[in-house]
């Protein structure tokens, strides 16, 4: 039973992959009953090596697409064009499409979704948030019928690694990223993976996975790790937390929020553990407790393999020759504003050193109705550093308070403000 492939995207999750269809073919054969032949990959440079044979590449992706030889396509160019017209065009011919395209699926979900289910074809998806872990299909269809209370992740490995650095290291934001760079877990261009971009669009794929409501990317509230201070993952630690760049997704009760930023983590916390480049994404629920995935979560071979894996699954579907029931559904629901969301901070700040400066601090944060749990104070002659953490309140009320806090005379600075993970949503 034979299933053409056409790859877009001749990179380094389509050549990987590429590779493997071409290398395993017997073994997958063996394993799955279906003989997958790879019929042709589209590629932007037909100049540059790669690491499967020059004579399946083309320039020309619509081709690919429209090849009939080709009964399924897979996309890894990534971005929004031209993928998002190139997939909607299989879709049309009524070819399944596996992409592991975050920000496609992010921007585009219900039109992409509604497209498959008109043509009875499949629209999988695994690779686009957590790599290699096998995520998407555990929270579509495993845990279909929980009710999730919250998802945390850490959903992208390169700042992962860079916290990680600045951390064990004690080495400067600068420094870490060089070396991500140099290790090549960051491009050179890091923006996307630092400035939170990267994670928001896996949030709002997680968000409406977990909760049967579509959250789009612009309503995922986005903070990156650039403003991190290595003095601020030091003073996390004396404090009994790790910072991590989250992306949380929770059901509040009275709507669904989806938000990335870098946080506080208990250090008892699974993911406070997860180092280095690796993701771990974090699912609580009132019947299943707690479930912990993880592994790596980027990479030509973990990335290819959750695309393969797909792949096998849409081609088993396509010779079953029946219509294919949509796997993801969403419903009506309420999207909320972060700003309305309770939250609890750790905030940094450089003081006078002089007696009644807490009490206005105390002052400013009682006026906005911010109640402060610990404060930790290290004084430096006429100066002093002061550690605060708050006990949870609306977001908004934190914002405020802190911006009024940079019109004390006694505040120098407000040198940082990283929000804290609670135990409960």
């Amino acid at each position: 039973m034979r299933v053409g492939i056409g790859i877009l995207g001749g990179g380094t999750v389509g050549g990987t992959l590429a590779r493997k269809l071409l290398e395993d073919r017997e073994v997958i054969a063996a394993k799955s009953g279906i003989d997958l032949e790879l019929v042709r990959v589209a590629v932007r440079d037909l100049s540059l090596p790669r690491v499967f044979p020059a004579s399946y590449a083309t320039d020309r992706p619509e081709d690919v697409v429209a090849d009939p030889s080709v009964d399924l396509v897979v996309e890894v160019m990534g971005g929004l064009e031209p993928a998002l017209g190139l997939v909607l065009a299989a879709l049309d011919l009524g070819k399944p499409v596996v992409t592991a395209n975050k920000e496609m699926v992010a921007a585009e979900g219900p039109t992409l979704f509604t497209r498959a289910a008109s043509k009875g074809v499949s629209l999988l998806f695994e690779a686009a948030v957590g790599g290699g872990i096998p995520l998407i299909r555990p929270l579509s269809e495993s845990l279909s019928g929980e009710r999730i209370r919250r998802v945390l992740g850490i959903v992208n490995g390169t700042t992962n690694f860079i916290l990680t650095a600045m951390e064990s290291e004690g080495w400067s934001y600068e420094a870490a990223v060089a070396e991500a760079q140099r290790l090549g877990y960051a491009e050179a261009d890091p923006t996307a993976d630092v400035s939170g971009a990267d994670a928001g669009a896996k949030a709002a794929i997680l968000a409406g996975l977990a909760f049967g409501v579509w959250v789009g990317p612009d309503r995922v509230f986005v903070e990156g790790i650039e403003g991190l201070d290595a003095a601020d993952l030091v003073y996390a630690r004396q404090l009994g937390y790790r910072v991590k760049l989250l992306a949380v997704a929770e059901d509040t009760g009275d709507g669904v929020v989806a938000r990335v930023h870098p946080a506080f983590v208990p250090l008892d916390h699974p993911l406070s553990g997860v180092r280095g480049a690796a993701n771990a994404v974090f699912i609580e629920g009132p019947d299943i407790g707690e479930l912990l995935f993880m592994g790596p979560g980027a990479g030509g071979g973990p990335t290819a393999t959750a695309v393969l894996g797909d792949v096998i699954e849409a081609a088993r579907e396509l010779l079953a020759a029946a219509q294919v029931a949509p796997r993801i559904r969403f419903g009506p629901g309420t999207v909320l504003d972060f700003a309305d969301v309770e939250t609890k901070w750790y905030l940094r700040l450089e003081v006078v050193d002089a007696p009644g400066v807490l009490a206005q601090i105390a002052g400013v944060f009682g006026e906005h109705r911010v109640s402060i749990m610990s404060v930790w104070q290290e004084g430096r002659g006429d100066a002093a550093t002061l550690l605060l953490v708050t006990h949870d309140a609306p977001e908004s009320n934190h914002r405020a308070a802190t911006d009024a806090l940079r019109h004390l005379d006694v505040v120098r600075q407000v040198a940082a403000t990283v929000r804290v993970v609670t135990d409960e949503p």
